[in-house]
């Protein structure tokens, strides 16, 4: 069973080449992938589910 990668928020906005006031918006909204939140109150992005996240953004033709 492969380990879990994790996303920080700062890795998933250079990914997703979004500022970090959108991703905020986008939790508010409930439109962000899914995600953890750690006892220090960080959050994480498990890389399969911003992957799911992803495939789901897609708009048909």
């Amino acid at each position: 069973m492969a380990k879990r990668e994790l996303l920080t928020v700062e890795e998933l906005c250079e990914e997703l080449k979004i500022s970090r006031s959108t991703l905020n918006d986008w939790i508010k909204k409930r439109r962000a992938p899914k995600f953890s939140r750690l006892p220090n109150k960080q959050l994480r992005f498990d890389r399969r589910d911003v992957d799911a996240w992803l495939d789901g953004c897609g708009v048909a033709a």
